[in-house]
């Protein structure tokens, strides 16, 4: 019987096209191939089970205890599972033999993945433990992530509405599959690893492009979802297998030729999934694979904005009332004062505000080391053309696709359609006064902490004759002031022209240099028709 992928049901079984019992007189028994037979791994009182199990006749079913047994590849798809005897003496021995035929070889490589993963583990109480002892080790997503902080971003993401933002986010989905589809070419019957899945988009438009195989690699509630969508496309589903965990824990059985993700967060590194990236590419992409995207830049330009920062510094007001209630409350109005300006603002914002040329943090995530991503420190050197309040930093990200047949750029920046990720303003209490051509330096840093997200410094500072002025602020990126829902000075359908402060590359076509530059700074003449093309 053909049998189809949306007929793997659960994470742990496997569809089996044939098995036959070998018994040590060499006779065999084999079971009906006019019903499938599925192949469960599970877990019984603590040990790891293989249980084959015949859909019509349950007294056909067949236990292997994993601590004992053995899997042997006869060829691509084929195998034999061995049982071993209990012997008092040193000689060994089998108690049972099945031979086992696979679909594909494809198949054949994931089931000796699943089977080496269960020997070697027992589930105790709802926790994945060495087999045979209780252990307290944990991977390097728990070790550098808060139990708590995980499982909020898991259930956050195991959400259909969560996805359904992102997915609805136009500009970045259908960069993604301008993205993977112009560049056929380099998936065209390439094994592929979609890391962190979610619904599994990605891993649909990967094989729309023709890949041989994907693995998409989930750990949260999603995964489920992911399958579900998967088995609904089936011209699709035969080349797609969903994985339920982390990337930093997940054997895959094969080796990736490309690797697919959006790991990007607010301000391109927030919830630290760069770092899974990072990992994936060590554990599973082969020497001069791709990934997709392929480098990621952050964009800062000082920013004056003066209704922004009114806007923040009265919320402290409350705090200034010495009766409310009988009660005096002023002395909480520094505390309040300084909580307020320790939120980074996101929204969308007119790039007018800029007042001067941006400058750029370029990740190149083909070559970076996860632990450089722990903490990110940018010099900051600016020219005011004008004189005016400079009121923080405001930064932007963009991410390049290099592909072999178009190189394609998706930007968040001001100016440009918007995306679900906005721009992103660090905002400091104490603004600056600038001249024309006066200078304005400065440093910008990123400290990783384990509620998955960053601690933002930032230092910005300018002389005006004798006078140096120096204003600093510390900032959680976990916690921003979402300000969409505020009036905007800048409209959010995004339909002006790009102030030329921005010099954005041309997102379509822009090269890229493996030095980290880019040739080409100024926008193209046709820049504004081309990023509403996205």
């Amino acid at each position: 019987m053909e049998v189809t992928g949306k007929q793997k049901l659960k994470e742990n079984e496997f569809v089996i096209l044939s098995i036959s019992e070998v018994s040590s007189a060499s006779s065999s028994t084999s079971f009906s191939k006019d019903e499938p037979i599925l192949a469960r791994f599970g877990s019984g009182s603590g040990v790891s089970e293989l249980r084959f199990d015949h859909k019509s006749d349950s007294s056909a079913n067949i236990v292997f205890d994993l601590r004992n047994s053995q899997l042997l590849r006869l060829g691509p798809a084929e195998s034999l599972c061995i049982s071993e005897a209990s012997k008092d003496n040193k000689e060994r021995g089998y108690s049972r033999g099945i031979s086992i035929q696979f679909k594909n070889d494809e198949d054949s490589r994931a089931f000796h993945c699943a089977f080496e993963q269960w020997k070697t583990e027992v589930v105790v109480q709802g926790s994945t433990l060495p087999n045979g002892a209780v252990s307290t080790s944990t991977s390097k997503f728990d070790e550098k992530i808060e139990a708590s902080s995980a499982k909020m971003y898991f259930h956050y993401y195991g959400q259909l509405l969560h996805q359904q933002n992102m997915l609805q986010d136009f500009v970045r989905t259908g960069t993604y599959y301008a993205a993977v589809i112009e560049n056929r070419a380099d998936f065209i019957g390439r094994v592929v690893v979609d890391v962190g899945a979610g619904s599994g988009i990605l891993s649909l438009f990967a094989a729309q492009a023709g890949a041989k195989h994907v693995y998409a690699v989930e750990a949260s509630e999603m995964a489920e979802y992911a399958k579900k969508l998967i088995a609904g496309n089936p011209s699709l589903s035969e080349r797609i297998t969903v994985i339920k965990g982390k990337v930093e824990e997940v054997e895959l059985p094969v080796k990736a030729d490309i690797l697919i993700s959006e790991p990007m967060g607010t301000l391109l590194v927030n919830e630290r999934m760069l770092e899974s990236y990072v990992i994936a590419r060590d554990r599973f992409l082969v020497p001069n694979g791709k990934m997709f995207p392929t480098v990621g830049r952050i964009h800062m330009a000082p920013f004056s904005d003066e209704y922004l920062y009114m806007e923040i510094a009265n919320k402290a007001i409350f705090w200034q009332q010495q009766s409310y209630f009988g009660v005096n409350l002023t002395p909480l109005q520094r505390s309040a004062y300084e909580g307020y300006f320790s939120q980074p603002v996101v929204d969308a914002f007119d790039p007018r505000l800029l007042i001067a040329p941006a400058i750029s943090h370029v990740i190149n995530f083909t070559s970076i080391k996860e632990e450089d991503l722990y903490e990110i420190e940018i010099p900051l050197k600016f020219t005011s053309p004008v004189s005016t309040r400079v009121h923080g930093l405001a930064c932007w990200f963009d991410v390049l696709f290099n592909g072999s047949t178009v190189p394609r750029w998706l930007t968040t920046a001001p100016g440009a359609p918007t995306t679900h990720w906005y721009q992103l303003r660090c905002v400091l209490s104490q603004p600056l006064y600038v001249m024309p051509g006066q200078e304005i330096t400065g440093h910008f840093r990123l400290v990783a902490h384990k509620a998955q997200s960053y601690t933002i410094y930032l230092t910005l500072s300018a002389t005006v004759g004798d006078m140096l002025q120096t204003s600093s602020g510390k900032l959680d990126l976990k916690e921003p002031y979402y300000r969409m829902s505020q009036p905007q000075a800048y409209s959010l359908a995004q339909d002006q022209q790009p102030n030329q402060l921005l010099q954005t590359p041309d997102i379509l076509t822009q090269p890229w240099v493996e030095d980290g530059s880019v040739p080409v700074q100024q926008p193209s003449p046709n820049h504004d028709a081309e990023l509403h093309s996205l």
